[in-house]
């Protein structure tokens, strides 16, 4: 039986102001008071383990432990299984340049690494989210959202961001990136994880 949040007031574990209003608008009917790690001053900790679950308990713990407040963290990322569920973890990493986040770069990697491997179609993904709610006692719960689909190229649609246009959506002929952010919110792997979590701990 997971722990039941209590307090109106909750600590979302990241400088992400898109990622806020997300979180907000999800938990909205439940009356809670949301406010970022970024709102409160707080550091952005390393993020140095080799799993989804693992870098998000990080940024929930430092978060629930600097605040005092429950925290809720979420990583999340694709995985490809020709590549060995490459990029994962890392899937934000490929993007990155001295300039900033390329993920037309990114996702050209992703596709020349399916090439280079004559990788057999369909070529099988998986969006995936894990969210960990802590408390300040060092108390948490693990929450997994996926969204099972395939790569596809070329890119298609500029909705979304990340990997969306190459990323097509078991059951949809559509990527990520030509679908309604609305429609895609609802669908998610995102979606999945926090419907979990609001079953476990809210509802």
């Amino acid at each position: 039986m997971a722990r039941r949040f209590t307090g109106g007031r909750l600590v979302v574990a990241t400088h992400n102001r898109g990622k806020l209003e997300e979180i907000s608008a999800l938990l909205e009917p439940f009356s809670v008071d949301v406010v970022s790690a970024g709102e409160l001053g707080l550091e952005e900790p390393a993020e140095t383990e080799t799993t989804f679950v693992g870098n998000a308990r990080i940024k929930a713990h430092f978060a629930a432990k600097a605040s005092g407040l429950l925290a809720l963290a979420d990583d999340s990322g694709i995985t490809v299984d020709a590549l060995g569920g490459a990029p994962g973890v890392y899937t934000a990493d490929w993007a990155e340049t001295p300039q900033g986040r390329d993920f037309v770069m990114a996702m050209t990697r992703t596709w020349e690494a399916l090439e280079a491997a004559s990788a057999p179609y369909p070529r099988r993904a998986q969006f995936r989210c894990t969210l960990v709610l802590a408390w300040p006692d060092g108390h948490d719960e693990v929450f997994e959202g996926v969204m099972p689909g395939q790569v596809v190229w070329p890119m298609r649609g500029d909705q979304g961001h990340g990997y969306d246009p190459i990323f097509q959506p078991e059951g949809f002929d559509v990527t990520f990136g030509e679908m309604d952010r609305w429609e895609k919110n609802r669908i998610s792997h995102r979606a999945d994880a926090f419907r979990k979590l609001v079953a476990g701990c809210f509802a």
